[in-house]
């Protein structure tokens, strides 16, 4: 069979044109693919969530249950550990469609104690740049109980300055700024260092720090005076600061993470308006 060399280069010219067709609609689909994931990733604004010592990462289990329970908003959920030789392993995962998940931070080192806080705030910088780079979100939120209010101050002096990523709200509940003391006038050498760094804060975030009070003066273990030392280090230099003072049932330092106060403080200051119950509310209204 002779092969008609003329009808050949009509079918190659034919398949050519048709490539070069077709390459640049792949390449801009690939493309439109990428730009959609990260649309969609810069949409994120995270709520990420530091507990105190000796918790782990599954200590806001009840909270977030309690948060999804109570809206039709539902909030996925990824829990992050990082191991003392700098490891960092996941387990949960942000959903599709949430532009608004919770990340639970917890560490292999969960001691008290000022040298632990400021190498788990080394360990949360190491979780929180594999976080940005993976999710690309542009801004978080930020939740901390207990001694997590104080990583999370260490981490915003020293460690949020060289990410272009905006914290637009802080939330600390029960966190001792001056550890064990009560009275404003002692402060404690971590209460000092804050106080000096004071100025890397970022100006645009609106920090919230509640207290509770078991008893007139104390949650049962952190002093209500050593929580109200967190003003020495954020008013002034945020955008805005503000005190809260929850009291009766769960009101004690371990329950405060699963008060109903606490999750209806959560819900009016950090999280995002529910769009559903919004309209609806509007609706009522109307």
């Amino acid at each position: 069979m002779k092969i008609n060399k003329r009808g050949m280069g009509i079918t190659l010219l034919v398949l050519l044109i048709l490539f070069s067709l077709a390459l640049p609609s792949f390449i801009w689909t690939r493309q439109n693919v990428k730009d959609l994931a990260r649309w969609h990733n810069s949409r994120l604004s995270p709520v990420i969530m530091i507990p105190g010592s000796s918790a782990t990462e599954n200590r806001f289990d009840a909270l977030i249950k309690k948060i999804n329970s109570r809206s039709q908003k539902k909030h996925s959920l990824l829990k992050v550990k990082v191991y003392n030789d700098g490891t960092v392993k996941y387990s949960g995962k942000i959903n599709a469609k949430d532009n608004e998940p919770f990340i639970v931070v917890g560490f292999e080192n969960n001691k008290d104690g000022y040298s632990n806080i400021l190498k788990q705030a080394k360990m949360f910088d190491k979780a929180f740049k594999q976080l940005s780079e993976q999710y690309e979100f542009n801004n978080f939120k930020a939740f901390g109980h207990s001694n997590g209010g104080l990583i999370y101050t260490a981490f915003l002096e020293n460690y949020l300055p060289k990410y272009d990523i905006q914290a637009k709200v802080l939330m600390t509940v029960g966190t001792p700024y001056n550890f064990s003391e009560t009275s404003l006038q002692r402060k404690t050498q971590m209460l000092a260092d804050f106080i000096k760094n004071r100025k890397k804060l970022p100006t645009d975030l609106s920090v919230y720090t509640v207290a509770g009070t078991e008893t007139y003066d104390s949650d049962g273990l952190v002093p209500e005076r050593s929580v109200e030392a967190g003003k020495y280090i954020y008013q002034g230099i945020v955008k805005h600061f503000t005190q809260i003072t929850v009291t009766g049932k769960d009101a004690q330092h371990s329950d405060l993470p699963q008060n109903d106060q606490i999750i209806e403080l959560l819900d009016r200051y950090v999280l995002e308006p529910d769009q559903n119950q919004k309209t609806k509310k509007l609706k009522e209204n109307s």
